[in-house]
C-alpha cells in the first residue's frame, strides 16, 4: 500500500483497514446493509473483501448508558452469534459484529448499538401523527413512504390503521432540497418510469423535480455522493461532482459515457467516473503471473496494437490501463483488471515484491534434471521412443496421466524399475501459478497419494494437480484444465477463445448444456467449449484402429452420410465431435475413445467409499458386463471391484450409483495405492 495512506487497527475488524475514496455498491461488513458506499474503509487482506461504511468502521469498542440497557456497558464483539439469536432491540437475527453485555445476556446489532431508535416519535417528518417503535414482525408489510416491503423493525401509527414506516423513512419529508440540485425543491412522487440520477434504480416512489426532470431515490438522499473528492491516487487536484449529463471519455478507464455524475477537474480537463476513483495502483490478477501497475499513459504496446489480457478488446494508448513491466506486450483495461473474480482485492503499492523459486526441477547435467515430484532419481530427456501400441498405453506421463503420445521428447527415470515418465511440457509446470478459476494463487502438488475430481472438467484424475492457497475449501484443478492458456487458440474456431464463467450455454463439441460453468468461448460467434472438450488431444491411438493409423479429432459438421462407432456400434451423429481415421474408416465417439477413467493410472487401486477398485485395461476378446448398468463395458479403461468376482464399473455414474448416489463434487480426494501385480487386462 501507499506508505502515505493511513492504516487503522479498528475494533470492528480483525485485519487493518484503509480509508478509501472508492465508490462501491456492496454490503457493509459492519451493519450488513447493501447500498452505495462512498468513502468508507476497505480491508487489504487477500480474499477478505471487507468493506465498511465510515461510521461502521469507526464504531466505538464500548457503549455506556445505552437507552435500552443502562445497567452495564456494551462491548463490541466479532464473535459469531447463533442465527436464531435475535437483537434485543429490533428483533432481527443477530449478525457479527454486534454489541453484547459481558454481565448479562443482553445483545444488540451494530445499528441498534450506535443509533438506537427512540421508542416513539411525536412529530415525525413523514406523517401527521405520532409513531411508535415495533420490533420485527412475522408478516412483512409495505412502508407508507417508499411503498417497499418492511422485513425488519418499523414505526407504526396508532391512530391510522395499517400504517408503517421503515426506520429510515420516518425522517423523510414530503419536500426537500438536495445538495446536487439546489435550484428547486424536490417533491415525493410516484414515478415508476423514472430512474434515480445517481444509482439508476427505479423505485416505486422517489423525489422528483418536474422543472428539471431530476429524480433521486430515497436511499441516495440519505447517503448522497460527496460533492468534492480529494484522492491523490486519482488526481493531484480535488475533483468536483458535475451534476449534469454530459458526454465524455473517462481518463481513468477510457470508456465513452453519458454518465450524469462524473467528477471533473476543470483546470486539467480531467474527467473520471465516480466508480473509477481510487483504483489500486499495483495489483495481481489471476490472468498473469507478474504484478501489473496502473498508468495513465500506456502507449502503444505490441507490434499489432494493444489488446486487453482479459477481454481481448483494443486498449487505447491515451487512457488509463494496467501494464506489466516484465512482459512488454501485456496490458489490461482498468475495469477488466479490478473485477472481483479477476483481482483478489489487494493493493500491493508499498508492499515489496518477494522473488520466489517456482521452478519444478534442477538441471543436474546435460539432458538430466531432478524433478520435485521424483527427487530420489534423476530424469533423462528421451527422444527416440517408438510410437506403437505396445508402449502407447504402458508409458504414461506421471503429471497428466496421458500416454506419452506421438512426439517425444519425454523425461524418463534413469531407474527403469520406477517406470516414471513426464512429458517435457508437463515437467515444466511451475510450482506456483495463477489460474483463471480463482483469485488466490495455486500450488502444484503430486498425485501419488490420491485421485481428485476436477470440478472444471468433471474427470477423475490421478496426476499432478494445482490446489488453491489461502482459501477454504481448497479448490483442486487437474493439469489438463490448468494448462489451458488465455486466450486459447483452437483449430475448431477461427477466433481466440476466452475463459469465462457463464450460465445456460451449450458446448459446441458435446452438446452438453452448461450451468454456471467455466467455459472457453467466442461471444461474437456464439461458440463455446466446455473445458473437457477443449483439452481433448488432436490425435490418439486406439485398440480399435490399425497400429499405423492414429485417430484424428473431427470437429463435426452436417452430413448426409451414415457412419457407426467402432466401439459401441451405434450410429454416429456427425454434428458432435468424433475421432476418425481417413485411411481405415474407423470412427469413435469421444466417450467411447476415453471413458471416465482414462486419467487414472492403470494398475492402481483406488478406494471409493469403503471399497477398493482397480483400474484395468478393457482389451480382452470379450467385454465384461457392468455391475450396475448391466451393459457391456465398452470404454478402454474400467474399474474392477476387488471384493467381487467379475464386479466391473464402466462409468462415473455407475460408480456413483454403486456408492449410494454419492456425487463427486469439489476437490474430493480418493485414496489410492499401487497393486504389486501391476497393470492387467480383463478377459485376456
Amino acid at each position: 500500500m501507499d506508505p502515505n495512506r493511513s492504516i487503522y487497527n479498528l475494533a470492528i475488524h480483525k485485519h487493518p483497514l484503509f480509508p478509501s475514496a472508492r465508490f462501491f455498491l456492496g454490503e457493509c461488513a459492519g451493519c450488513h446493509v447493501k447500498e452505495h458506499i462512498y468513502g468508507g474503509y476497505i480491508c487489504n487482506e487477500p480474499c477478505c473483501y471487507g468493506l465498511f461504511h465510515k461510521e461502521c468502521a469507526e464504531a466505538p469498542p464500548e457503549i455506556n448508558h445505552h437507552p435500552s440497557h443502562l445497567e452495564h456497558p456494551l462491548l463490541l464483539t466479532n464473535d459469531s452469534q447463533p442465527k436464531d439469536s435475535p437483537c434485543d432491540c429490533c428483533g432481527k437475527n443477530l449478525l457479527s459484529p454486534c454489541y453484547t453485555c459481558p454481565t448479562c445476556e443482553f445483545k444488540v446489532d451494530l445499528i441498534c448499538g450506535m443509533k438506537p431508535s427512540p421508542p416513539a416519535i411525536e412529530h415525525p417528518m413523514c406523517h401527521d401523527h405520532s409513531l411508535v417503535f415495533l420490533k420485527k414482525r412475522e408478516v412483512e408489510v409495505p412502508c407508507d413512504a417508499c411503498k417497499e416491503s418492511i422485513g425488519g423493525p418499523s414505526y407504526s401509527c396508532l391512530e391510522c390503521i395499517h400504517v408503517y414506516f421503515h426506520l429510515d423513512c420516518v425522517h423523510l419529508s414530503k419536500e426537500m432540497y438536495h445538495p446536487c440540485h439546489p435550484s428547486h425543491p424536490l417533491e415525493v412522487a410516484e414515478e415508476s418510469k423514472k430512474s434515480c440520477y445517481f444509482c439508476a434504480a427505479r423505485p416505486k416512489v422517489l423525489y422528483h423535480c418536474s422543472i428539471c426532470n431530476f429524480s433521486v431515490c430515497f436511499g441516495c438522499t440519505k447517503h448522497p455522493p460527496p460533492l468534492v473528492v480529494e484522492d491523490p491516487k486519482t488526481h493531484k487536484h480535488p475533483l468536483s461532482l458535475f451534476a449534469s449529463q454530459i458526454s465524455f471519455t473517462c481518463n481513468r478507464c477510457g470508456t465513452e459515457s453519458n454518465d450524469p455524475k462524473p467528477y471533473i477537474c476543470v483546470k486539467c480537463n480531467f474527467v473520471v467516473h465516480g466508480n473509477c476513483i481510487d483504483f489500486p495502483r499495483i495489483i495481481n490478477i489471476n490472468r498473469h503471473d507478474h504484478r501489473i501497475s496502473f498508468t495513465y499513459h500506456p502507449g502503444r504496446r505490441g507490434p499489432r496494437g494493444t489488446r486487453c489480457g482479459f477481454c481481448w478488446g483494443a486498449v487505447s494508448q491515451y487512457y488509463g490501463a494496467y501494464v506489466c513491466s516484465v512482459c512488454p506486450d501485456y496490458t489490461v483495461h482498468s475495469r477488466c483488471a479490478v473485477y472481483l473474480h479477476v483481482w483478489n482485492g489487494v493493493d500491493l503499492e508499498g508492499t515489496p515484491e518477494r522473488s520466489e523459486d517456482i521452478a519444478p526441477f534442477k538441471v543436474v547435467g546435460h539432458n538430466l534434471i531432478r524433478h520435485f515430484s521424483h527427487s530420489k532419481h534423476t530424469l533423462r530427456l528421451v527422444e527416440d521412443i517408438v510410437n506403437i501400441h505396445d508402449v502407447y498405453e504402458s508409458i504414461r506421463c506421471g503429471a497428466c496421466v496421458s500416454p506419452v503420445g506421438f512426439g517425444p521428447p519425454i523425461y524418463a527415470c534413469g531407474n527403469w524399475e520406477c517406470h516414471f515418465f513426464l512429458h517435457e511440457k508437463c515437467a515444466n509446470f511451475a510450482i506456483k501459478k495463477r489460474l483463471v478459476f480463482r483469485t488466490a494463487p495455486y500450488m502444484l502438488e503430486c498425485g501419488d497419494d490420491a485421485a481428485i475430481y476436477c470440478q472444471m472438467c468433471g474427470m477423475l484424475c490421478d496426476g499432478f494437480k494445482y490446489t488453491s492457497q489461502g482459501v477454504t475449501p481448497r479448490h483442486c484443478v487437474d493439469v489438463h484444465c490448468s494448462s489451458l492458456p488465455e486466450p486459447f487458440v483452437h483449430n475448431a474456431h477461427s477466433h481466440p477463445l476466452l475463459n469465462r464463467r457463464i450460465t445456460n450455454i451449450v458446448c459446441r463439441a458435446c452438446k452438453k448444456r452448461l450451468s454456471n460453468d467455466n467455459v472457453l468461448g467466442c461471444y461474437a460467434c456464439n461458440f463455446f467449449l466446455c473445458l473437457y472438450c477443449a483439452t481433448l488431444p488432436k490425435k490418439i491411438l486406439h485398440m480399435s484402429s490399425d497400429d499405423e493409423h492414429p485417430l484424428t479429432l473431427y470437429y463435426g459438421e452436417k452430413s448426409n452420410g451414415t457412419s457407426w462407432c467402432g466401439v459401441c456400434e451405434s450410429e454416429l451423429d456427425p454434428s458432435y465431435w468424433l475421432y476418425t481415421c481417413s485411411e481405415c474408416g474407423v470412427a469413435l465417439h469421444v466417450q467411447c475413445a476415453f471413458g471416465d477413467f482414462s486419467r487414472l493410472k492403470p494398475g492402481r487401486i483406488y478406494n471409493f467409499g469403503e471399497r477398493d477398485y482397480k483400474v484395468v485395461l478393457n482389451s480382452g476378446n470379450t467385454r465384461p458386463f457392468c455391475s450396475h448398468c448391466h451393459s457391456r463395458c465398452k470404454v478402454p479403461f474400467i474399474l474392477r471391484d476387488k471384493s467381487k468376482d467379475n464386479g466391473c464399473i464402466c462409468s462415473l455414474s455407475c460408480l456413483s450409483i454403486g456408492l449410494g448416489n454419492i456425487r463427486f463434487l469439489g476437490s474430493g480426494l480418493f485414496g489410492s495405492r499401487s497393486d504389486l501385480g501391476g497393470s492387467e487386462s480383463l478377459g485376456s
